[in-house]
């Protein structure tokens, strides 16, 4: 469900560990726009409250019970099925290229892994409820690797390209990027002139609109 600014957003924790959720409730209770109106610990408990509150953005952990399988995924399909509109976020522990590029193929909007700070969830929160696609830096590379790896690119990208084409996507300009990275503007530039042939495009506006496809923005 889109929403306006002056909206509040409902969220829904999903996750096993009571006090997770508690420290999560805590959180994000303090944004003015975000209100967290109900939890979950299993993925059967889950999609009940879901049917009940309907919640904007439902935060999903993967594991939701000690030595059980990714039940997250399980969740994340069965509700992207039976309520196309709620935004599905994964929240975890796990920083693993196949289970980022399951999660998105489950109805993921975003993967965010737990250590990540509040600035990072919050916003990543306010992007899946605007139906818009939430990954930190590391998990939006693994979804471009991923991508690029299944052949849907003419050539592969290097991991400094995919670095680089992740904080292209987010607007940072060349000496931001080469900043965050260590390197020289000069190099950054080959780098993005490297994107943009692989890509397959002639200007930075459409490697950046590239990289909303492939889920970065």
């Amino acid at each position: 469900m889109t929403q306006t600014r002056q909206s509040t957003v409902r969220i829904l924790l999903v996750d096993d560990h009571a006090i997770l959720r508690e420290g999560l409730r805590s959180v994000l209770d303090r944004e003015t726009d975000l209100r967290v109106v109900g939890e979950a610990s299993s993925r059967e408990e889950a999609q009940t409250v879901a049917a009940r509150l309907a919640p904007d953005v439902v935060v999903i952990d993967l594991k939701l019970s000690a030595g059980s399988d990714y039940e997250g995924l399980a969740l994340c399909k069965a509700l992207a099925k039976s309520h196309p509109q709620m935004g599905l976020l994964v929240l975890t522990t796990f920083l693993d290229e196949r289970l980022v590029v399951e999660a998105v193929h489950s109805g993921a909007r975003g993967y965010v892994v737990k250590d990540v700070d509040t600035t990072e969830l919050v916003r990543a929160i306010r992007a899946v409820s605007r139906g818009e696609s939430a990954f930190d830096s590391r998990t939006a590379s693994a979804v471009v690797r991923s991508i690029n790896g299944a052949g849907s690119r003419p050539e592969q990208l290097t991991d400094r390209e995919v670095e680089v084409l992740g904080f292209l996507a987010k607007g940072l300009s060349n000496s931001g990027i080469g900043e965050k990275l260590f390197i020289s503007p000069t190099t950054v530039k080959f780098h993005v002139s490297n994107i943009m042939r692989k890509l397959d495009v002639a200007r930075r506006a459409e490697a950046v609109y590239a990289a909303s496809k492939l889920g970065l923005i």
